[in-house]
């Protein structure tokens, strides 16, 4: 049987919380075409033109743990999602 021995800790690899150099290579990769497209006016445009993807994003990127006002942990009972159409006018 290949591996460690039932009992021996485990040694070596990332520290527990340490990010995948990978991960953060394509995070800063995706926000630098981001950046290049637009950036927030971007996001509002798909926001307007793509509603599904945009909400999609929305998806990927909000916490997965909502805190209530009261600080409990219960699911909200309504989310809106307000879109604004950027001022054009500076």
């Amino acid at each position: 049987m290949a591996g460690r021995p039932k009992g021996i800790p485990k040694t070596g690899g990332r520290k527990k919380g340490t990010p995948n150099k990978n991960t953060a290579a394509i995070r800063d990769q995706i926000l630098e075409a981001l950046d290049r497209v637009g950036g927030v006016a971007y996001l509002a445009m798909i926001a307007e033109e793509q509603p599904a993807a945009f909400c999609t994003l929305i998806g990927k990127v909000l916490p997965m743990n909502v805190t209530s006002e009261d600080g409990s942990m219960s699911p909200p009972s309504r989310i809106e999602i307000v879109t604004v159409k950027p001022n054009t006018d500076t």
